[in-house]
């Protein structure tokens, strides 16, 4: 177990002084990041340290309600967490106690890092690293590499379905810190729209809850004029707006969403992904991302991502 910035409370506490910072307790909150091994932990970590968050990394789950216990009595108010395989005995627990600390009145926010196994099996080859849960013994170590993401992901399948997904495949780790400190500052007690826009030549989000493809629509990319401009540029918004096939995607999309949002609410969802893909993912899905965001952004939280337009900033 290791902490990667300095405890909030410094020094002890007389009695008088720790009595006063914990009456009344001040609402904790709490990011717990997991994920797959060499999906970009440690990154998302170093995100919630720089925005004032006390981390540790690597926690046993068996020590969570203790820890947060003690972090609550020194007073602190936000704490990220990361947890991993390497503790896989003890990760049947989590699901329990992260429900019990909601009932204590803690702010829980999960966040599950993933990343395609193509991806995952390519990064461990470059650092040389072995995961976690392989076999060093084995002839063939592509093939252990690959069964051990598999269980791996098997073995985190109850704590993914429970979490906010990040999909690291194709981002750089700015991009990452970037997505984390947004998340991070959305409203919680509240359902959140994340609005993603991506080329599907790059590969569709694993993050996604869900895919809409819109390769068939108006591409400003063959406009001469237009093609250097994004989605987001005033004479690619103009272009698409004039296309009856756009208006009538646009509203497909946002029937669909807006009939299904009670109904997330009701089952205790706390982000919903929406990916939206073209070819190229710079014109035609971040005009629809932004258009969406806005339509849903005066009476629900939005969140919006440019996926391949902010991999090049």
């Amino acid at each position: 177990m290791k902490t990667t910035s300095s405890h909030p409370s410094g020094l002890a506490a007389s009695p008088s002084v720790a009595a006063e910072k914990t009456t009344p307790a001040a609402r904790m909150e709490m990011v717990l990041i997991t994920g797959m091994s060499g999906s970009g932990k440690s990154v998302a970590l170093h995100a919630l340290e720089d925005a004032g968050y006390y981390c540790v990394d690597n926690l046993p789950p068996e020590l969570l309600a203790d820890f947060v216990a003690l972090e609550k009595r020194h007073g602190a108010s936000k704490v990220g967490i990361a947890m991993d395989v390497r503790s896989a005995a003890a990760l049947p627990l989590l699901p329990k106690q992260l429900r019990q600390l909601r009932e204590e009145g803690t702010d829980v926010k999960p966040i599950f890092l993933d990343a395609s196994t193509e991806t995952l099996v390519r990064r461990f080859s470059e650092t040389r690293r072995l995961h976690p849960l392989s076999r060093m013994e084995a002839s063939d170590q592509h093939r252990a590499l690959v069964d051990a993401i598999e269980l791996e992901r098997e073995l985190l399948g109850d704590l993914r379905e429970q979490a906010h997904v990040l999909d690291t495949s194709m981002i750089r780790s700015s991009q990452l810190q970037a997505y984390v400190k947004t998340l991070i500052s959305a409203p919680s007690a509240q359902l959140t729209l994340v609005f993603e826009s991506f080329a599907f030549k790059r590969g569709v989000p694993l993050d996604a809850d869900y895919v809409f493809d819109v390769r068939m629509l108006p591409n400003p990319h063959y406009e001469s004029e237009l093609r250097a401009l994004t989605g987001r540029d005033e004479p690619v918004a103009a272009y698409l707006r004039e296309s009856q096939e756009v208006s009538h995607m646009f509203e497909g999309i946002e029937q669909f969403i807006a009939r299904w949002l009670h109904a997330l609410v009701r089952d205790h969802r706390s982000y919903v992904t929406v990916a939206i893909g073209c070819t190229g993912g710079q014109h035609r899905s971040v005009y629809l991302v932004e258009a969406l965001a806005e339509a849903f952004g005066a009476n629900w939280p939005t969140l919006k991502r440019h996926r391949e337009l902010d991999a090049q900033r």
